[in-house]
């Protein structure tokens, strides 16, 4: 028995190398793949490359909703040609990347992206300390190119001139299965690029997937090497996560596997505290609901939200000290964006549009004399009436401001004017509040009209 054992041993070492196994070809009548689905110039890039002697097929998370039925929102193509070779091949195409070289081809406001098989087996790879991979441009084979994605339900490649769908890692299983699964040893493939942890998340949450164990115990240890990973792609991910149309799920999904610490700004303490709490999943539940219902969502805005109790903290506890309102608000504003760019490199114009919503807030409350018209001539009332209500519904304003301004927004020039009126009359009749003595001028004194403006007094 022992001499058995040993030439079984044996033979399994003279074996050599073990050879790649051979895809799945999966047909369309198997797949059911509706071919309407696809954007015309996802097919135009992979029938130019087909025709120039070149294999060229879509790729990754657009096969994976294929198969779901549901219409991509992107979509890559994965081909044997080189970054130059796809460029000459198009009029409007720019090589882009250091990390990995890929071709965004440009058709009016849609970029199919391009990329080339990548090799498995790289020794000039360039990696970080902890095993993140920094830059790594060595062309491959197709069956290298899918193990080296991520999921396996991500590894999936489609034909668009045969209908065929072509499987390494058995995807459309797991697909069927509703399980995502990694490719390879999952600690290993989490220190090549920690964002893939984040990926994790998103896809169990946006497609009701449970992770697999193996793919998911590692996930609490490696946790910290996200805080490795550039601002920018960092932000590029939790803005994919956020505006998934399923953020909520997500967000749980990240306090399940230990995530969220550090994304975000005091995040895991706002989702500690009931009032921030509150207030972030309405927001994110209502954004939720804009992306499914195919709306558009204004980045800024969410960023605001997500922020926006840290704003809040610091703004109170300035004015606590017994500093001016509008100012102290700026200067909380500044303390919270200056905290954000160590760790989210937010775009200028999503930053922008943040300070705007916060700094519009104050201005709710004013609702004498001109105020109200100016600031409904803003253009950014409405984001900052949309904020408005979230805070109304969260207890922070109460809900007569916000009743009352969705009132001011759809009335009449006439009907605005008395809902003024409204507001003044009921704040001069307010039981216990005095009324503020004009200040006596030379005029009064004569008996002529008071010439100080209403205007001047209104807090603009």
């Amino acid at each position: 028995m022992i001499r058995r054992v040993i030439e079984r041993v044996s033979t399994l070492f003279s074996r050599g190398p073990r050879k790649p196994r051979g895809p799945k070809h999966i047909g369309a009548a198997e797949h059911g793949i509706n071919q309407e689905l696809i954007a015309r110039s996802a097919l135009r890039v992979c029938e130019t490359l087909q025709k120039a002697g070149h294999r060229g097929y879509l790729v990754g998370g657009a096969v994976r909703d294929l198969l779901l039925g549901v219409a991509p929102k992107d979509f890559d193509v994965a081909t044997d040609a080189t970054p130059e070779q796809v460029k000459s091949h198009f009029r409007r195409a720019i090589i882009i990347g250091r990390r990995f070289r890929l071709v965004h081809v440009m058709f009016g406001q849609e970029t199919i992206e391009v990329s080339t098989f990548r090799a498995l087996d790289n020794p000039d790879r360039l990696t970080d300390a902890h095993g993140r991979v920094l830059a790594d441009n060595l062309f491959g084979q197709q069956h290298e190119d899918a193990t080296r994605r991520d999921f396996t339900v991500n590894a999936l490649y489609y034909d668009p001139a045969t209908r065929e769908v072509i499987d390494y890692h058995d995807g459309v299983k797991d697909l069927r299965r509703k399980r995502l699964r990694m490719i390879g040893d999952p600690e290993a493939r989490y220190r090549e690029d920690p964002v893939r942890m984040l990926r994790a998340v998103r896809f169990a949450a946006k497609l009701g997937f449970e992770i697999d164990e193996a793919t998911r115990e590692p996930i609490p240890r490696l946790a910290g090497l996200i805080e490795n990973v550039p601002a920018a792609r960092l932000f590029d991910e939790m803005l994919k996560l956020l505006t998934s149309g399923h953020s909520v799920a997500c967000i749980a999904r990240l306090r399940t596997e230990g995530l969220h610490h550090g994304l975000l700004p005091l995040l895991d303490v706002i989702l500690e505290q009931p009032a921030g709490e509150r207030f972030v999943l309405q927001a994110l539940a209502r954004t939720d609901e804009r992306v499914r219902s195919g709306k558009s969502i204004s980045p800024g805005f969410l960023f605001a939200t997500l922020l926006w109790h840290d704003v809040l903290v610091k703004w109170n506890a300035r004015t606590a000290r017994g500093e001016h309102r509008i100012p102290a608000l700026h200067l909380a504003i500044d303390d919270t964006l200056d905290a954000q760019t160590e760790k989210l490199a937010i775009q200028r114009r999503f930053v922008s549009d943040m300070r705007e919503i916060w700094g519009l807030q104050p201005r709710f409350e004013r609702r004498s004399g001109r105020s109200p018209f100016r600031l409904l001539e803003h253009l950014r009332f409405r984001a900052g009436y949309d904020f408005l209500l979230l805070r109304a519904a969260a207890d922070e304003v109460t809900a007569e401001l916000a009743d009352w301004w969705t009132r001011f927004a759809h009335a009449a020039p006439e009907e605005r004017e008395a809902l003024v009126q409204q507001v003044a009359h009921s704040s001069a009749e307010a039981p216990g509040r005095k009324r503020r003595r004009r200040p006596r001028n030379k005029n009064a004194m004569r008996g002529e009209p008071n010439t100080v403006g209403s205007e001047s007094s209104s807090g603009t």
